[in-house]
């Protein structure tokens, strides 16, 4: 389960955008429909990518294509990138569980830096609006792992409801921690998810510094 976001990257030429668009070096930043718009024009003439995107869904694809049965569980806008994101992620053979709604869908705007370090400017959309009541119990009976993507992490309503549906038709829990200033501004919530219902956890050292606090070492042991 996680943010249903179509992928746009853009090559830079330098890491000047960023300073102009005060986005943080390689963090994930939400913005809303302005800052997207200001995005998109100061990327117009640059080499772009589209593609479905989002890390959950990024995992379900990969999966797919070595053959192992994958459902993705989001929700999506009733525009042309929804449209665009369900036909791309049937083709790869991922198990399709969207609910559309009629607002935009979700955008991830990559801004790729020339060391390849990629900075998002992410606007949710769509993919921020599913809700507990939306999720269908059922679905679970089919799968044996449960993936949250950490950047779905600030709805706490929804994980609450995910994980406990999953924990009772038996699945394993696997989360990733998305991004450092994600885990930062959700660190109290993220501990105790944790420790009450997640099996496995995804992190690479600057998520787990922010988590724990600790050296690599110590907080693999921690986690």
């Amino acid at each position: 389960m996680g943010n249903a976001l179509v992928d746009i990257s853009a090559l830079m030429k330098s890491d000047d955008l960023l300073t102009e668009l005060s986005l943080p070096k390689g963090s994930m930043t939400l913005i809303d429909k302005d800052k997207r718009a200001c995005i998109f024009e100061k990327i117009e003439n640059l080499e772009k990518e589209m593609t479905t995107g989002g890390s959950a869904s990024n995992t379900s694809k990969a999966l797919a294509r070595m053959g192992m049965p994958a459902g993705f569980i989001g929700k999506v806008g009733s525009d042309k990138y929804g449209a665009f994101y369900i036909d791309e992620i049937t083709k790869t053979g991922i198990i399709p569980h969207f609910i559309t709604e009629n607002v935009p869908s979700g955008t991830a705007m990559a801004l790729i830096s020339p060391n390849g370090e990629r900075t998002f400017g992410t606007y949710l959309g769509a993919a921020a609006n599913l809700i507990p009541e939306e999720l269908d119990a059922d679905i679970f009976k089919s799968y044996d792992y449960f993936y949250i993507e950490g950047y779905l992490v600030q709805n706490y309503a929804l994980i609450e409801q995910a994980v406990k549906m999953a924990k009772l038709h038996g699945l394993k829990i696997a989360i990733d921690l998305a991004s450092y200033n994600v885990v930062e501004a959700n660190r109290e919530f993220l501990e105790r998810i944790i420790v009450e219902y997640v099996d496995i956890v995804f992190a690479n050292e600057e998520e787990a510094h922010a988590l724990t606090g600790k050296s690599p070492e110590e907080a693999v042991m921690q986690i």
